[in-house]
């Protein structure tokens, strides 16, 4: 079934932006029916018809999942994530736009995702429209729906045909402990990291409070597209380039671990991040965005921001 998004007609603006955002934090609270801004109402059901990133319920993809899971833990070490982010950062793998990008990711599906099994522009579109409906004005922010998981394109075979283990899934810090917070946890056990007493505390190799952009994530699509887009000169703000690269840093934005390591910045885009999962990870279900009908629109906003062909 294909749906066709009308044009939004609500906005949200200046001081009322920060009071809607803290009442939606509140009712979070309160209420696991959680409405958002503009009247997103998160689903009961995921497209499977569970409950969303229930990781133990049986289902089709639950041990799939888990054996992804496994596998990324053990071979996610701080001296894999350093060297995979030299390499990526060369952007000498390709030179094409981000619609390009958009349609190679028709491909590909996401194995660590245990609410939905369609192709990646499925999702990209789901997430962006959602968005959209909600924050008609700012545009910044459906653009960065649209491309926050472009890294993903990692998986291509002219892109080197990376494993999967080490292009999706939640991603966290690495050169410090191991939070319990982060899914199937149990199975960092076998991470060298693990046992290594320069990585095996709560700092590590860091200071308290030094700021994420100091930090060695897990190397994947979310690092992958920030250096993308930062490094192609984007004029994206400051909390689009956070949402991209952190948004599958689950045990922060949905758990508050390792806050210990945020800074004052940090906190300022957290907020926009929260805002962002919720359509990130709610809008996905098997309904179909009517590509060519919203495709003009989100050609505008890259050529706004990411104009002609990068480097990736």
């Amino acid at each position: 079934m294909t749906v066709i998004v009308q044009e939004p007609t609500l906005s949200v603006e200046g001081n009322d932006l920060e009071n809607k955002t803290n009442n939606v934090f509140e009712e979070e609270e309160e209420n696991l029916e959680l409405k958002l801004d503009g009247g997103f109402v998160v689903p009961d059901n995921n497209a499977f018809g569970h409950s969303f990133r229930d990781y133990e319920k049986e289902s089709e993809r639950k041990d799939s999942v888990e054996q992804f899971y496994r596998t990324q833990h053990i071979n996610q070490t701080y001296e894999f994530a350093v060297e995979k982010k030299e390499e990526y950062a060369k952007l000498q793998k390709a030179v094409m736009s981000i619609w390009e990008c958009c349609e190679l990711l028709n491909e590909f599906v996401d194995e660590s995702d245990p609410d939905l099994d369609e192709p990646q522009i499925e999702h990209l579109l789901q997430t962006a429209e959602a968005v959209r409906r909600d924050y008609p004005n700012e545009d910044w922010l459906h653009l960065t729906a649209l491309i926050h998981d472009l890294g993903k394109v990692m998986l291509h075979p002219s892109f080197g045909g990376e494993p999967q283990w080490c292009v999706v899934g939640d991603t966290f810090p690495l050169g410090c402990a191991f939070n319990d917070a982060i899914v199937h946890h149990q199975y960092f056990k076998e991470n060298p990291d693990y046992y290594n007493p320069k990585y095996n505390t709560k700092l590590g190799v860091y200071s308290e409070n030094c700021g994420l952009d100091k930090v060695t994530m897990s190397w994947g699509h979310d690092e992958y597209m920030y250096l993308v887009a930062k490094d192609n000169k984007t004029t994206l703000p400051y909390a689009g380039l956070f949402i991209i690269r952190f948004h599958s840093f689950y045990a922060l934005h949905r758990s508050n671990a390792y806050t210990y390591l945020m800074n004052e910045e940090d906190e300022e885009g957290l907020k926009w991040l929260r805002i962002f999962n919720k359509y990130d990870l709610y809008s996905k279900s098997k309904v179909k965005i009517n590509q060519e009908e919203v495709k003009p629109y989100y050609m505008s906003l890259i050529e706004k921001y990411f104009p002609g062909k990068l480097r990736w």
